[in-house]
């Protein structure tokens, strides 16, 4: 996963993959193609039970609820 792999014909940027704990990886993706997390776990044998977006670039959701959204900071830029 943390060298890239070919999803619908085209090579992927390498993802940042790392173990959490013994159940759990973190994903840090440079592009996001269509369910591409699921997919790439799929390629490579792992099932995902459930997925949760901590943040967007540089910008930390925090507690932010599921599908709610809030205006950036002006401090905050994509």
């Amino acid at each position: 996963l943390n060298h890239g792999l070919t999803l619908d014909g085209a090579k992927l940027k390498p993802a940042k993959v790392s173990w959490q704990n013994q159940d759990q990886l973190r994903f840090i993706l440079k592009e996001g193609k269509k369910r591409q997390i699921r997919r790439m776990c799929e390629m490579v044998g792992l099932k995902v039970l459930g997925l949760k977006r901590v943040r967007i670039g540089k910008v930390m959701l925090g507690d932010l609820p599921e599908g709610q959204w809030r205006y950036l900071r002006e401090d905050e830029r994509f």
